[in-house]
């Protein structure tokens, strides 16, 4: 699942249109390149396709497994910037009601204004407390450091956009990749046209007496217009129990596509920490599936 997941956002940029527009987030499909988002292999059982929107603008989008109470992924436009941000832990009304409001509210505004009990909350997805001593960081899944105003920073903090992250790996490699790899990345693109997936893949285990999930891999694809007008994509994974991140190029995919075209099957070609690591040959039965269904 991790590699068809990468595989999707990276063939999203390497042929355009190719994708199939997902009509759920149709009112908000400027958050994916070309306007595609990844298609159905990615939905979970019990989704919730989420416009993240605070003073009735739309800022993100957000695919929400209701069940795991975590996000599948968001995708955003990669836009960074040094503002202060002002922060309030958020959640979304409308997994509890559709006659809710749209945009996002604290638990305490929906109890006060809304007469809704934290248990109703509760039963559609995270709250902070599911947080609170667990060990887990809350790891965001659209960072706010790639966002340049206030609002758009602000927003990131709905827990719609929250996985249970270990810390180490949260303040450190990931923090490294979204600061400084991203930023070296992005150096040649225009910076208008930066496109960003973020996900989780889910785990075996979980916090909140298993209210929430905890990710197996944190993973991100990133592609962009260049100053060239030529396409560029990246992506990058981690296990969610180490430092580590690994990162890989579309250099790595082409190269990888054009075996597996040669042979008709085959295993994919991946640089050389990836492929001796135990991560990938623990992944072999579900990129065999992906490749499957790529040839």
């Amino acid at each position: 699942m991790l590699w068809l997941l990468l595989l999707q956002v990276w063939v999203s940029c390497l042929w355009l249109g190719h994708g199939e527009v997902v009509d759920s987030f149709a009112s908000c499909p400027e958050f994916f390149y070309g306007d595609t988002p990844p298609d159905k292999a990615l939905k979970p059982q019990n989704p919730a396709w989420i416009c993240q929107t605070l003073k009735n603008q739309r800022f993100f989008a957000t695919l929400y497994d209701k069940d795991r109470r975590i996000p599948v992924y968001s995708a955003y436009k990669y836009e960074p910037g040094k503002v202060v941000k002002n922060h309030t832990w958020t959640v979304e009304p409308q997994l509890i009601r559709s006659n809710l409001p749209k945009e996002m509210q604290t638990v305490q505004t929906l109890e006060r204004q809304y007469n809704i009990s934290k248990a109703e909350i509760m039963q559609s997805q995270a709250v902070n407390t599911d947080y609170e001593k667990s060990g887990w960081d809350r790891g965001h899944l659209n960072p706010n450091g790639h966002h340049d105003t206030p609002d758009s920073r602000n927003v990131t903090y709905t827990l719609t956009n929250i996985v249970p992250m270990n810390a180490t790996l949260n303040r450190g490699s990931w923090k490294n990749y979204e600061q400084q790899t991203m930023r070296q990345k992005t150096k040649k693109c225009q910076t208008d046209k930066i496109f960003v997936i973020v996900g989780a893949v889910p785990g075996n285990s979980s916090i909140a007496n298993g209210r929430v999930n905890v990710p197996s891999y944190i993973w991100s694809g990133a592609c962009c217009k260049t100053t060239n007008n030529t396409v560029s994509a990246w992506a990058a994974v981690a296990e969610n129990n180490q430092d580590q991140v690994w990162d890989l190029t579309l250099g790595d995919l082409e190269n990888s596509l054009a075996q597996l075209k040669a042979v008709g099957r085959g295993w994919l070609r991946l640089p050389t920490g990836v492929v001796e690591s135990p991560l990938l040959e623990r992944l072999k039965p579900q990129v065999d599936m992906i490749l499957d269904n790529l040839l």
